[in-house]
């Protein structure tokens, strides 16, 4: 088969399979999104005049019969069509003929894929806010259901301060929501059009309309100059994957604080049966693994952001193909922390505290204590303090 940028040479196949990587795998998510990006860009192309009618119908037919076949699971990409621009043009034009060649007029695959991904990363955005949002509404159901139930506060893990569930639990979802918020500010950097940058340098000679494309996209600006589209690469990754780690790091002191509470030394809470799992040698134990895979999640992110980070950091401008290597842990990001938020969700929903467990040490109500008498006695807090301290060792 001939794949895009080929002349008729032979591609040795130990090339093929390393510089096309794992990359007909992750396009799968991309179809779509590239489906869209060409429909605009051919839109564009018969409006200016530099694509017939019925060669533009034909493509457009032919493209969305190729999204529907497959979102139905009618054909993949593999390895021999090396990413999602080979598999969609080679099948358009195996459906439609000489006019699904057209379609790569005044394009590149450089701007054709940034415009895919940053639309999947603007869907992929909104989904994690809502996701995060949905952890933090059912932490905060969790501190009304149990408005009434005592806890006690920990400092370097000793019982410090009076508290309650349902100040952990706002806390908790206070912090998420304003990890949603920074998931929501972090599209700015995607909501920008590349298409009509082509390789970095425009498509001279064409009259080709970027605004045009922008707007039948829904982007909110056009990326200029041209030659910053390629200098960005990463940024967009880096900045919704930075908000990611911070929601995982919540996530997982979320999870930190449950795995303690669930020991049988404290057995503050019950977790739900169908949360856990069993051991192959213990018939008595139920294992909170969920939740020591979310915490552990915290280190995935943490590597994803790096790798995202140190891709493009010493690259000259314009287009490298070290830049291929960010999809996967970019992805990767964005699954495991969907897939965090789903199943801490779940397990929020069927979490129950066990009060009578619940053992608040009378020395944490200490600094209230001394609060009082500088209320009551007008004692200065220093002497208060001394004061009570003094109390406690009796």
């Amino acid at each position: 088969m001939s794949r895009l940028w080929e002349k008729g040479e032979e591609l040795d196949a130990r090339v093929l399979r390393y510089t096309a990587g794992e990359d007909h795998l992750l396009d799968e998510r991309l179809v779509p999104y590239d489906v869209r990006g060409s429909i605009a860009h051919a839109t564009m192309l018969h409006q200016q005049k530099l694509l017939g009618d019925a060669d533009f119908d034909a493509i457009c037919a032919g493209l969305e019969a190729l999204a529907v076949g497959h979102a139905a699971g009618d054909w993949h990409i593999g390895l021999e069509d090396e990413d999602v621009h080979t598999a969609l043009e080679r099948r358009l034009v195996e459906a439609v003929g000489e006019a699904g060649k057209r379609i790569h007029l005044g394009r590149s695959r450089n701007d054709q894929l940034l415009t895919a991904l940053r639309l999947y990363l603007l869907d992929a955005g909104h989904n994690l806010e809502r996701a995060a949002r949905g952890v933090a509404d059912a932490l905060a159901a969790l501190g009304q259901r149990e408005a009434d139930t005592a806890l006690p506060g920990y400092t370097h893990m000793q019982q410090a301060m009076p508290s309650s569930v349902h100040l952990w639990a706002d806390g908790f979802a206070a912090e998420i929501r304003d990890d949603a918020d920074g998931i929501a500010a972090a599209r700015r950097r995607a909501d920008r059009s590349p298409l009509g940058s082509a390789a970095g340098y425009g498509v001279p000679g064409l009259p080709i309309d970027r605004d045009a494309t922008r707007r039948q996209l829904g982007f909110g600006s056009v990326h200029e100059p041209v030659t910053a589209v390629q200098i960005a690469r990463g940024k967009a990754e880096a900045t919704l994957v930075f908000e990611l780690t911070l929601l995982m790091q919540d996530l997982g002191r979320l999870a930190a604080d449950l795995l303690l509470f669930y020991t049988q030394e404290f057995a503050y809470v019950r977790l739900p049966v169908n949360m856990t799992t069993g051991s192959s040698i213990m018939p008595q134990k139920r294992n909170p693994d969920v939740l020591e895979l979310v915490r552990g999640a915290t280190a995935t992110l943490q590597g994803s952001l790096l790798e995202i980070l140190a891709l493009p950091a010493k690259l000259p401008s314009g287009y490298q193909r070290d830049l291929q290597r960010m999809k996967a842990p970019l992805f990767r990001a964005i699954d495991i922390t969907a897939e965090s938020c789903a199943v801490m969700g779940a397990l929020i929903d069927g979490l129950e505290f066990r009060p009578e467990n619940i053992r608040l040490d009378p020395g944490i109500y200490a600094a209230g204590r001394a609060n009082r008498l500088v209320l009551e006695e007008g004692l200065s807090f220093r002497e208060a303090y001394r004061r009570v301290a003094k109390e406690l060792e009796k």
